[in-house]
């Protein structure tokens, strides 16, 4: 199983970046196989209908989209800016979404993030989760949250605290579980979903039903 595991910053010594790495290492050690990358491997203008009529889709965003059609799950590690998520980490959203067929419908996903601050990023994951479930992914239930990031790793990149180690391996075990199982068994693959521009011919379930 492919996973690929994207890092909202590319910042030098983004600590989004360094959970990221962990993240890949983890699905390795799982025996999938991670796929890195950050934002900034795929570069876009802000989003504007104009120029996407004129002049199309650009390079990054199609780069993107193969490569998120290229795996079975999805893990986004995203800043926090302003207790919301990041504009280029929606900006890429965006671009994606035009495509058709809609890259992020039924893409399992999982969301963490690293933040100097005392709450860890939580409040833009929980922005995050708000665009990418309108367009049809299934993100996981649970995400993981590292405050005080920026104090919180091992010079080799490892997490400090033992118990925080522990739960975000657990996490991606269960996480890599569920796509797998999706991927393995398609009596999962009966689910509702929201994405007001799909064109599948697949009956639409409501939510109480997925």
């Amino acid at each position: 199983m492919r996973v690929l595991v994207l890092s909202g910053s590319s910042r030098t010594g983004s600590v989004n970046a360094r959970l990221a790495a962990l993240v890949a290492g983890l699905v390795t050690r799982a025996g999938a196989t991670a796929d890195p990358a950050t934002l900034g491997d795929f570069p876009m203008p802000p989003y504007d209908g104009d120029a996407e009529a004129d002049g199309g889709m650009p390079q990054g965003a199609l780069a993107l989209r193969e490569r998120i059609e290229a795996a079975q799950a999805l893990v986004i590690a995203s800043p926090e800016y302003n207790a919301s998520v990041p504009g280029v980490v929606k900006n890429a959203i965006d671009w994606v979404s035009r495509f058709r067929p809609q890259p992020f419908k039924d893409q399992q996903t999982l969301l963490v993030s690293a933040s100097p601050s005392l709450v860890g990023g939580n409040r833009g994951l929980w922005a995050l989760r708000v665009p990418l479930e309108h367009l049809g992914a299934r993100v996981y239930p649970d995400m993981f949250s590292l405050a005080m990031a920026h104090q919180a790793f091992t010079e080799d990149g490892a997490l400090l605290d033992a118990g925080l180690a522990e739960r975000l391996g657990a996490t991606i075990d269960s996480f890599l579980d569920l796509a797998e199982a999706d991927t393995r068994y398609l009596c999962l693959q009966r689910r509702w979903y929201e994405f007001l521009g799909d064109r599948t011919d697949a009956p639409v379930t409501t939510r109480a039903e997925g």
